[in-house]
């Protein structure tokens, strides 16, 4: 998730996504304008002696709902960094902290698979919620009578990391307790059939949060059960395609370059699109004297007008700034680099940076379902070689 940059805490670079800048002001509103009924509720609750007069006065409950909505973030950035120093220590990277519409986000290079590194890891946010709200209830406490704004502030986020920390401990992965559910399914199953199980109950959550939110017309739960359902799914897809391609590399998919469609730089765009319908390919290396020099796609040649195309060459369109991969990498750092850079197929380059072959998608969905089916590599090599003029695919 990108987002501006603020600071790095720790060697973690921490971020503001732009939807942070709309949610903070709507908290801030959302607040101040029910200053009075919190103060009341805060009252009868704690015996808290805020008197509802003075915080409701002038721009006071504005200034209140600003102090609050800060106050919250900042719990919900401590929350993150819980996750992630704890994460840290087992030896996982974190690329950043993002604070955006939903709350914070530690991005990790790599997920645990372990699944104790995982439990402790997904509860040291809520824990860490817990600890903040205990401090502010401190704060709360020892306030002398009549400080009406320190008051209603400690009091409120007292009560908000609590709440918080037991939201996020409900199984509906991937939030905290989904993730501590998949950890302790994960102790006597597959790492990957435990991030299945707990996906599939992160979606019936959803789908409850979801019917809460449009019966109670809550705008921003039914925004968080769409999450929760999309990165359920996304992230259970992840780990069965990881699982599928454990010890499979890309020399193992890769189409290779004896079987490859190539074209050259002074081929006309006339040409190459005549050749995408024939071949029915969306994608050719460009290679200059066996040297590869660029990749053209159907939409790198769409990009000419239709009556122009016999006097553009693949030279003029043709994207020279290539991302590589080689024919050792894991097949799933493939497809993630391919995802990364928005490309639908890699070159494969050896250490000589000699082209030995093109590994795109379809040649990993391929061989994902021939996996799925108690293939081996080898099989998924002959499929490849059967297939009528090898080469990477349609996408």
């Amino acid at each position: 998730m990108r987002g501006i940059k603020i600071g790095t805490v720790l060697g973690i670079p921490v971020r503001l996504n732009w939807t942070f800048l709309i949610v903070l002001p709507l908290f801030a509103y959302l607040i101040g304008s029910q200053v009075g009924v919190i103060a009341g509720v805060m009252n009868d609750a704690f015996g808290a002696g805020i008197d509802p007069a003075a915080v409701g006065a002038g721009v006071t409950p504005w200034a209140l709902g600003l102090a609050a909505a800060l106050g919250l973030f900042g719990g919900v950035l401590l929350h993150e960094f819980g996750h992630s120093i704890v994460a840290m220590r087992y030896g996982y990277e974190i690329e950043s902290i993002t604070l955006w519409l939903l709350g914070g986000l530690a991005n990790f290079a790599e997920f645990p698979e372990d699944w104790k590194h995982e439990f402790w890891i997904a509860i040291a946010g809520p824990v860490v919620s817990v600890a903040v709200g205990v401090a502010c209830y401190g704060v709360f406490a020892l306030a002398p009578v009549g400080s009406n704004a320190v008051l209603f502030v400690f009091g409120y986020l007292a009560l908000l990391n609590v709440v918080l920390a037991v939201f996020n401990m409900l199984p509906a992965f991937p939030m905290d307790g989904g993730r501590v559910l998949r950890a302790i399914l994960a102790r006597n199953q597959p790492h990957a059939q435990a991030t299945q199980r707990a996906a599939a109950i992160g979606k019936v959550f959803a789908f409850l949060m979801g019917l809460i939110g449009v019966l109670n017309f809550q705008l921003l739960l039914i925004v968080l059960a769409f999450f929760i359902y999309i990165a359920a799914s996304g992230e259970a897809q992840q780990t069965t395609l990881k699982a599928a391609f454990e010890d499979v590399t890309v020399d193992d998919v890769m189409t290779r370059r004896e079987d490859l469609h190539t074209v050259t730089e002074d081929t006309s765009v006339a040409d190459l699109m005549s050749r995408m319908f024939e071949e029915r390919h969306t994608g050719y290396p460009v290679l200059h004297g066996g040297d590869l020099v660029g990749m053209v796609t159907l939409e790198d040649a769409r990009s000419v007008k239709e009556v122009e195309r016999d006097a553009y060459r693949v030279a003029d369109v043709m994207e020279t700034d290539l991302v590589g991969v080689g024919p050792e990498a894991d097949a799933m750092t493939a497809l993630q680099t391919m995802q990364e850079n928005g490309v639908g197929r890699l070159p494969v380059v050896d250490r000589n940076e000699e082209l030995v072959g093109i590994i795109s998608r379809t040649d990993l969905m391929t061989a994902f379902n021939i996996i799925q089916t108690g293939g081996t590599p080898s099989a998924i090599t002959g499929r490849r070689q059967q297939q009528a003029g090898g080469g990477p695919g349609v996408f």
